[in-house]
Parts: structure tokens; sequence; C-alpha cells
């Protein structure tokens, strides 16, 4: 009985959507909301690094569940930011679409800050270029990374003086100094250290592959951020819809209060002069 009461109480429930003025992909903020962006990746970027620092395991089951965690917390607190922006920029689309119905004035700029599904990927986007662009050239320039030599035996030293095999101990005595590639790779596994961590430092194959992917993986919090911003058409839906429900109960309420007391004083003995 009460599962049949929920279902109609549930199937009751109408959307409400209030129609909004459509913005412009690119508008006056698009730049200062890419380099608030820009700076929100740097944060990110800083407390994950922190965060996977210490998430190096051994184990590869925990390297998986504990930077996989990471990951899909950044790309929520993304997701959820882009979708305060969308609901925000919907809002202002209504408030617009009410000015013209009732012939008001406004200017293009204010239509243009209005919701737009692309605007959320093309802040997302700009804001990630100059981590892009490092990363598209290591991407292209990458190799596969192996082991250093390592340190040389103290009984092979007396060898190193001779001419027929002292070249070939050259790079134990001459360690080759960090390229800027080197420099390059650093600060791009710094940005996708989850990934690097769950290939693990001693898979040189599989961290080969992620400095190749890396170009896709930086767009990923862009990807995320743009898919919040399109879920600020929902949130206000779901917004609108609860407002209405409410002051559906809120009726239904004062009626019944209004019914009971109407019902009271029909009962109520009648004076006789």
């Amino acid at each position: 009985m009460t599962s049949r009461t929920t279902k109609e109480t549930n199937a009751k429930v109408r959307e409400v959507r209030k129609p909004f003025l459509t913005g412009e992909p690119c508008d006056e903020r698009t730049f200062r909301s890419s380099l608030a962006f820009f700076g929100t990746l740097l944060i990110i970027f800083f407390i994950a690094f922190i965060a996977c620092a210490t998430a190096s395991f051994e184990s590869i089951f925990l390297r998986l569940i504990m930077n996989t965690a990471v990951i899909l917390l950044v790309l929520y607190i993304l997701f959820n930011i882009g979708s305060k922006r969308g609901t925000d920029d919907v809002a202002k689309g209504e408030i617009l679409w009410q000015k013209r119905e009732k012939g008001q004035t406004f200017s293009e700029s204010e239509r243009k800050i209005c919701f737009h599904p692309m605007k959320g990927f093309l802040i997302g986007v700009i804001g990630t270029i100059p981590f892009l662009a490092i990363a598209v050239y290591l991407a292209l320039n990458t190799t596969l990374q192996m082991t250093e030599a390592g340190a040389l035996p103290s009984w092979m030293q007396a060898y190193t003086g001779r001419s027929d095999i002292g070249n070939a101990l050259i790079n134990y005595t001459q360690p080759e100094g960090m390229k800027i590639i080197d420099y390059i790779r650093a600060f791009v596994r710094i940005t996708i250290l989850p990934y690097v961590n769950i290939a693990g430092a001693s898979n040189h194959s599989g961290i080969l592959l992620v400095e190749r992917l890396s170009p896709l993986i930086l767009l990923l919090p862009a990807a995320a951020y743009g898919t919040g911003y399109l879920s600020g058409k929902s949130t206000r839906t779901r917004i609108h819809t609860m407002i209405s429900e409410n002051n559906r109960k809120r009726i239904r309420r004062e009626k019944k209060k209004a019914a009971g007391i109407s019902s009271v004083r029909s009962r109520e003995p009648e004076k006789l002069n």
C-alpha cells in the first residue's frame, strides 16, 4: 500500500522548466574564467601531487584504489564547479527571457554571458592550454626510459684509464646531465601523477604509454567542468520543480486546514433565541 502511494505521489510531480535565452560560447568573461580555471588546476595538481606522492605502493591493488580515488575526487570537484557556473548562467538567461516578455531592454553583452552548451568546455580547454601544450610536446618526443647504468664497482676503476675499454666505461664516470625534455617530462608527470602511479615506477612501457596519452589525460578536467556546466539546465529544472511542489503542498495544507476549521464550525450548536 505504501509503495503504491509513493509511486502515485511521484507520478503527480511534474517537472517545471522555465525558458531562458541562450548566450554565446565566448563572451567578455571567458578569458577571466579560463584564468580562474587554470589557477584551480594549479591548486588541484599541487594537492594531488602531495596526496599521490605517498600513494606509490608496490601492490598494484593499493595503487589502483588510492590513485583512482584521487582522480575521481578531482573530476567530481571540477564537475561541481562547472555545475554551479552553468546553473548561474541559466538563471541569467531566465531573467532576460522574462525581461524580453515584458518588453524591457537589455544589452547584447548581458545576453552573451547566458548559458551556452559549449561555454563550459571552451573555458576548460583554454584554461588547460598551458599544460596541454607541454604535454603534446612530451607526447611527440618521449622515448622509453630505462634504468641508469649505476655505480662503477671499485675493482673496475683501474680499467677506466685503458684506451681499449675506457670509452665503454665513460657513462659510469660521466653521467649525462638532464636535458630540456627531462624537465618537461618531470613537469608533466607531476600533473598526471595518479596515472603514473597506477602504471607503476618500474613499468617503463606503461609509463611511456601514459606520457603519450598525457594530452588526453589533461583534457579530462576540462571535460568534467564542461559536463558539469551542461548539468546547469537540469539543476535549474530541479530547483523550479522543488519550489512548485513545495508551493503545491503548502496550498494543499492550507486548504485542509481551512476545511477543518469549516467542519468544526459546522458542528458547533446554533444558539437559539
